[in-house]
């Protein structure tokens, strides 16, 4: 983001997006007063949030990083050293392959095999057209890039069984896995349980400053715990992420099934409005894209107008699609989404295709 579009954001007065514009103050007060520190990641609030989250997924360990870039490539070296095979299989949006640089490869020596498609959900029959022996299967839920769908609970147990009886782990990609728990109606316990390993974001969901946990067996976690150390994601302290995440994440977490409830009330407000379409319709986590019927450039013209305007901060640009007068938005229905009335929001999202 430039200075010119920072500076029209912090004119804003209403947000739609997400939590909205949380100041770098209110990021820090959720760290809270009374912390115990940790000492190179040991001890402390450090371990309070491993042994929280360890326990709110139902398995006997966790592992605090500082980023899911680290904590899902290390995850997946682990099961693979473990088996003997370097190939992990995902989706073609897998957050590894399309926004990490190659670090899988470069650092880990692993190879990605996709399966399916980039404009759907991954199936069973996607995988079933893998013959290589594998290392792992990663599956996302839900899977951001396609506007957060789920697979069918019969379709998602069938995908990790394909795994097992290949020998292979079956680690989540859980970013969002809190989201997921709302769509599905399913503690994270449940979802979670069905993988070796679990990985889960705090900053997006939650709200709180940058960092994850990973779940899994004991054995498994000491191993990403050490490639914490060698990538250099073991800070003298980890305690102001572990703090803000472990003193936000029991209030966030009972706000997901009333945002879910919100995603589904501004769809069916949409569902009147020609030049916008909900992906997917109806949405099944608390977020969705939504496909406008107008050009790249009048977009911005018209997010700009509504800043200055009237104060509404929605997106200052939008993705593009492979037709030119159709663009893409994300929205994550959070607690600045939350504020606004379904009929408002359509009136706010109906003025950028003007």
């Amino acid at each position: 983001m430039d200075d010119e579009t920072r500076a029209r954001r912090e004119r804003c007065s209403t947000f739609l997006n997400g939590d909205g514009n949380v100041s770098a103050a209110q990021e820090l007060a959720a760290i809270g007063d009374s912390v115990v520190r940790d000492t190179y990641g040991d001890g402390g609030v450090v371990a309070d949030l491993e042994t929280t989250v360890a326990e709110l997924l139902g398995f006997p360990s966790a592992v605090f990083l500082p980023s899911g870039t680290m904590a899902q490539a290390a995850t997946l070296r682990v099961h693979a050293d473990m088996r003997g095979r370097r190939t992990i299989v995902w989706h073609p949006t897998c957050h590894l392959d399309n926004q990490e640089g190659d670090g899988y490869s470069r650092l880990h020596g692993l190879i990605g095999r996709k399966a399916g498609g980039p404009n759907a959900p991954l199936t069973l029959a996607d995988l079933e057209g893998v013959a290589e022996p594998i290392a792992a299967l990663l599956l996302e839920l839900p899977q951001r890039e396609l506007g957060g769908p789920l697979p069918e609970w019969e379709e998602l147990t069938a995908q990790v069984e394909w795994a097992r009886r290949r020998g292979a782990a079956v680690h989540l990609d859980g970013a969002r896995l809190w989201e997921a728990s709302a769509g599905y109606g399913r503690t994270s316990a449940e979802i979670a349980g069905l993988f070796d390993t679990a990985y889960v974001s705090f900053y997006k969901g939650i709200g709180a400053l940058p960092g994850c946990c990973v779940v899994g067996t004991p054995d498994v976690v000491a191993q990403v715990r050490e490639w914490r150390r060698r990538l250099g994601g073991t800070l003298f302290g980890l305690w102001p992420s572990a703090a803000s995440a472990l003193h936000l994440l029991e209030e966030r977490l009972a706000e997901m099934p009333a945002r879910m409830a919100h995603a589904l009330s501004i769809a069916e407000a949409l569902a009147q409005v020609s030049e916008i379409r909900v992906l997917p319709d109806p949405p099944q986590t608390p977020m969705m894209h939504l496909l406008f019927d107008v050009t790249r450039e009048r977009f911005i013209a018209n997010a700009r107008r509504l800043a200055d305007e009237k104060g509404i901060w929605v997106w200052p640009k939008p993705m593009d699609t492979p037709d030119p007068g159709v663009v893409r938005c994300e929205l994550t229905v959070g607690r600045a989404t939350c504020d606004w009335e379904p009929e408002a929001v359509v009136r706010a999202l109906r003025a950028l295709c003007n």
